[in-house]
């Protein structure tokens, strides 16, 4: 404990420096692939420096129960983090994404309450209490808004939009509470305990009713919004807590959350507001079924798929969330190298929601080793799609869905797609004509130039690989 208190705040904040310093180039690792190993590795660094710096504090060891609190909560987190990240499925990653950033945002809130419970009935200097309550707010808009992304994404709740009647009046009214009661604290009206329940408990339903009513198909909006909030509220906690290294880490996560958001917003061809205000996504009836229609699907097999893809020119791969699904990314990666191996031009066109969670499509193909040159997004691939022999989709259905373009009913209507419809054939991989994440059918199965290939992605593409191989 004398060491302790011996340490200079200079040294501290020398620490504080190094540990910033290095979560912006580990960010900045994270721009590419070939990088993103590395950049992890750097933030991860940066973050044991940041977490020894904090606990050279002299006043972080204040009372006798606290080093073994601090130590019981490392031992805990150490045991339920590494080997939950370690055991974790790329399918489910988007589920852990989720969960852990709802993590941070409930660990700002308790936060707040730990600060307000210590000035109880004492004095809460403004500079600390304004930033520390509205902390709690946003920290559990973003707790208890990421559980229930994590049980869409888990199918512990239904992926479809949940609304209430009036749900924005709803929200608007949740939000004045929280505020409100910030205020009337703030005022000096310290001993009323109503009030900082009205800030957590009204966050709280405020966090579940607005992410109920976004479909499935839109989670990786959400996730990056409420990722967004997370390093917002820990910003603001390191302001009221006076720690340089939290505000620069919250602020970097709330800026690039941010960003993200406005970006996937874009891809989806919806507003932010529209977002916060709820009904993201919301319901809309949906066409009617192909087969209800009358219409027919063209099977193939991977034979006939095989032929078909050996002698184009030009193939495009278009991969969704049944190559997650399936783990097909490493036999994707072995078709192209043998089409390529026949001299067939072959690229990945990426939309930037396919999946359950951002560059979720990059990730699976980044660990299977396909070259990132290859990768191509949407509104680089789109115009290349006319002069495209033939499109393999596996299993990404709404991102490629026309009724986005054709269909002002549809509840996707007005959604950037994958143009893969203007290829010269599409081959379709699924196990079934089950709909997509969205719940709605897709036109594109029951085109002419449509063939569809049913079974398990990954055996189907080993299958073709096979097939291609014996020619």
């Amino acid at each position: 404990m004398v060491a302790t208190a011996a340490i200079s705040p200079n040294i501290i904040n020398g620490l504080y420096i190094v540990a910033f310093s290095l979560f912006i180039l580990g960010l900045h690792g994270l721009t590419g692939p070939r990088t993103a190993v590395r950049g992890n590795k750097i933030a991860a660094t940066g973050m044991a420096i940041a977490v020894i710096a904090t606990l050279l504090h002299p006043h972080i060891f204040h009372g006798s129960a606290t080093p073994w609190l601090i130590g019981l909560g490392i031992v805990l987190g150490a045991a339920i983090g590494i080997p939950a990240a370690l055991r974790v499925r790329m399918t489910a990653m988007p589920q852990m994404v989720a969960l852990f950033n709802g993590v941070g945002g409930g660990a700002v809130a308790l936060i707040a309450w730990v600060e307000y419970r210590h000035h109880y009935g004492g004095a809460f200097p403004l500079k600390t209490e304004i930033p520390s309550l509205l902390a709690a707010i946003i920290g559990s808009i973003s707790f208890w808004g990421s559980n229930i992304a994590f049980a869409k994404l888990q199918e512990i709740l239904p992926g479809r939009p949940i609304k209430l009647p009036g749900q924005a009046v709803v929200n608007l009214g949740l939000l004045i509470i929280c505020l409100g009661s910030l205020i009337t604290l703030s005022a000096g009206e310290h001993s009323q305990g109503l009030f900082i329940l009205g800030i957590l408990l009204g966050a709280a339903v405020l966090g579940n009713m607005v992410v109920l009513p976004i479909g499935g198909a839109d989670m990786p909006v959400v996730i990056s919004l409420l990722n967004a909030f997370t390093g917002v509220s820990a910003a603001i906690t390191g302001v009221a807590l006076n720690n340089i290294a939290l505000i620069v880490a919250g602020m970097l996560v709330g800026a690039s959350g941010s960003i993200l958001t406005n970006l996937m917003a874009k891809a989806m061809n919806r507003s932010i507001p529209a977002i916060v205000a709820g009904g993201f996504g919301g319901a809309v009836a949906a066409p009617v079924r192909g087969d209800e229609a009358g219409l027919t699907v063209r099977s193939t097999s991977a034979q006939d798929v095989a032929i078909q893809l050996s002698y184009a020119g030009q193939v495009v791969i278009a991969p969704g969330y049944g190559m997650a699904v399936a783990q097909a990314q490493h036999a994707v990666r072995d078709l192209e190298r043998a089409l390529e191996g026949r001299g067939v031009e072959v690229k990945f066109a990426i939309h930037p929601v396919a999946g359950r969670m951002p560059g979720h499509m990059n990730v699976l193909l980044a660990e299977a080793d396909v070259p990132y040159d290859l990768l191509r997004e949407m509104d680089e691939i789109n115009p290349e799609f006319p002069h495209t022999d033939v499109t393999l989709v596996i299993g990404a259905n709404d991102v490629t869905n026309p009724a986005a373009k054709n269909e002002p009913g549809s509840p996707i209507y007005g959604m950037p797609i994958l143009e893969v419809d203007q290829s010269g054939a599409v081959i379709v991989l699924k196990r079934s004509m089950a709909s997509g994440f969205a719940g709605i059918d897709n036109p594109l199965f029951y085109e002419e130039k449509t063939s569809m290939l049913f079974g398990d992605a990954k055996q189907s593409v080993s299958d073709i690989t096979a097939e291609v191989e014996a020619l």
